[in-house]
């Protein structure tokens, strides 16, 4: 079914939130090219590029059908994958970045962020835990896929094994997207049904629109998409981390970050 809410459009304009992405060279190459992607932390669809760096993450792995291969590289590599396919056809590059924290001096910046992402009535969980409304850390993970087709591009995306995934449900270099793209999101094993996904498209000009839709009860969401142009799909989970974490980190809230970025042909 096809269920999805527009809540607004806006070009470009700053938000409260850094996403992180993987960004390939080329979203399409031969079937004897070379995957070439950056690892990018950034806003709005724009940021700055990453290196190669193994502690930095806990799981970098190419997928394509039944064959798999860990991402190898030299610390310092850029881009951060430079390496050959696992298969002709639809290459999934997946991404697990280690944990990350964040301090908030201000309960309104924290809020800006819930707000943004969508996440509900946060500041009556605060308080109902009995924790202070500044000078208080979130832990974050990150979860991110790209899709390059390689040769005849053939094959679908699938689960990674990412504890929150977004998984294509069209393959967008070769299948007919006149009637959009959708996605399914989960968290673990189970579709996140009725939450906030962010769509982010960007042309070859680099221009931005970025857009907000809400999934269906089987985590399902549709969003139009135009020839020549690239696309981020975003989507957060907040919970409360578990004691061993708070433990080690501080941190009072944990958020996970689903990611997927493709390109549609012109």
């Amino acid at each position: 079914m096809r269920i999805f809410a527009l809540l607004f459009i806006f070009l470009a304009a700053p938000v409260s939130a850094h996403e992180f992405w993987l960004e390939p060279v080329a979203y399409q190459i031969p079937a004897d090219g070379s995957l070439e992607a950056d690892i990018v932390n950034g806003q709005n669809f724009v940021g700055t590029t990453q290196v190669f760096f193994p502690q930095r993450f806990e799981h970098f792995a190419i997928i394509a059908g039944p064959a798999a291969a860990n991402v190898e590289g030299r610390a310092g590599d850029r881009p951060a994958l430079t390496q050959e396919p696992v298969a002709e056809g639809l290459n999934i590059v997946a991404y697990q970045a280690r944990n990350a924290t964040v301090n908030y001096a201000t309960w309104e910046k924290f809020q800006n962020f819930v707000d943004h992402k969508d996440l509900g009535d946060v500041l009556s969980r605060q308080r109902e835990r009995g924790l202070p409304e500044a000078e208080f850390k979130e832990v974050y993970s990150r979860y991110s896929k790209t899709l390059i087709g390689v040769g005849h591009s053939e094959g679908a995306d699938q689960r990674t094994g990412l504890e929150t995934e977004l998984v294509a449900l069209n393959n967008p270099y070769i299948d007919d997207l006149s009637d959009g793209f959708t996605v399914q999101l989960f968290y673990r094993e189970d579709p996140r049904a009725n939450v906030q996904i962010e769509v982010f498209e960007k042309s070859k000009a680099g221009v931005v629109n970025i857009v907000y839709y809400q999934t269906n009860e089987d985590g399902i969401a549709t969003f139009p998409v135009s020839a020549g142009n690239s696309y981020m799909v975003d989507a957060v989970v907040l919970r409360e981390p578990t004691t061993e974490l708070q433990e080690q980190t501080g941190a009072v809230w944990e958020t996970l970050w689903a990611n997927l970025t493709f390109g549609v042909p012109e």
